[in-house]
């Protein structure tokens, strides 16, 4: 009996051993063999656990490139745990900015106070625009559900014209989202590039996209196509995705504007919410070297980092994909301007189907 015992338990020794290396490799830096570069793998503890609607797990996916590779799977409450959502279109136009989000304007971000709503057509150079009551001052907003869902359609009814379109996080409550990341970053054979036109639209699309149903993540291209990448850019750290850019022109060509929160980051009913501004708001790690802070990761598992690194430099030396390599962080991407209504201009690493 105790030779068995001393067996069973030499075993169980020998499989966690196994498991804990195997789990820390899923962790480590490593080197490509091919290019000689660092690799960075992803990290599961970096995101907020209070974020999500289960454990994260390692799935086996299909890539964008024809192979198959370890990804994590993450599913999402899309309901950050370590800042408040909203509030996005202010009551009146007395009003400060604590009233109100912001909204992009020409590569600006503007905070959304009643002297913006006042201002607006001048600002836009259009006198059509009036979105609040001239006597009582009160802004014109959408105030129910049903309200949130006819003023975000494609298809806007000219009664919602001079409306400040505000979606609330009661009307999407029990929503959650799927997405795969790849454990281990793998470099495509050229980079996939977002084009306008793809589900979720450009900054220049011209009209509002047709929108997923629940649940639904648009598909990406057939393996080995390089044309598009996903929708989705990335994730934040709580979880919430990185967006592709909002259709500002197809909001603002129905004189309607749909402000993101202090965060970047709006409601809508198919989606919930989700970002379209990295402003610092949400879960960063910050950099022992200068560096700008991490924000979370791209769909392809390579890190996204802020925009300008803590003296408030841009990084000059980017991609196509807005990307770069260090021998610290290996490849990684930084995020456009805030009032871009943008992240990243494609994805240089191969993803999950």
């Amino acid at each position: 009996m105790k030779k068995t015992t001393f067996k069973l338990l030499t075993l169980t020794l020998l499989l966690a051993g196994f498991s804990a290396c195997k789990d820390k490799a899923k962790n480590s830096t490593s080197t490509s063999e091919e290019s000689g570069e660092v690799v960075v793998n992803v990290k599961k503890e970096n995101f907020l656990t209070a974020s999500l609607v289960e454990p994260i797990t390692i799935v086996s996916k299909e890539m964008s490139d024809g192979t198959t590779a370890d990804c994590y799977k993450i599913v999402a409450s899309g309901t950050p745990s370590e800042h408040e959502m909203g509030p996005w279109c202010p009551d009146n136009i007395s009003d400060d900015a604590s009233k109100g989000g912001v909204w992009a304007v020409d590569g600006e971000l503007y905070d959304i106070d009643g002297e913006f709503i006042k201002n607006l057509g001048n600002l836009l150079g259009d006198d059509t625009w009036m979105l609040y009551d001239k006597e009582t001052g009160e802004i014109t907003k959408t105030k129910t559900k049903d309200e949130c869902n006819d003023a975000a359609n494609p298809n806007v009814g000219e009664e919602y014209k001079n409306y400040c379109v505000e979606c609330l996080p009661s009307y999407v409550t029990g929503m959650s989202h799927t997405y795969y990341i790849p454990v281990t970053p793998k470099k495509a054979e050229k980079a996939y590039k977002f084009l306008k036109g793809h589900p979720g639209g450009g900054p220049n699309d011209g009209e509002r996209p047709e929108r997923p149903k629940d649940g639904e993540r648009p598909a990406g291209p057939p393996p080995g196509e390089n044309s598009t990448a996903p929708s989705n850019r990335g994730i934040a750290f709580n979880g919430v995705v990185f967006n592709a850019p909002a259709p500002v022109d197809a909001i603002l060509s129905a004189y309607t504007i749909a402000p993101f929160d202090d965060a970047g980051g709006h409601i809508n009913l198919h989606e919930g919410y989700h970002y379209h501004a990295a402003t610092g708001v949400s879960k960063k790690i910050a950099q022992d070297d200068n560096h700008a802070p991490m924000i979370g990761y791209a769909m392809d598992g390579y890190p996204i980092y802020a925009n300008t690194d803590a003296d408030g430099n841009e990084a000059t030396d980017l991609d196509e994909s807005r990307g770069h390599y260090d021998e610290i962080r290996g490849y990684h991407y930084h995020v456009d301007k805030a009032g871009s209504n943008n992240f990243i201009d494609g994805l240089r690493g191969v993803y999950a189907l």
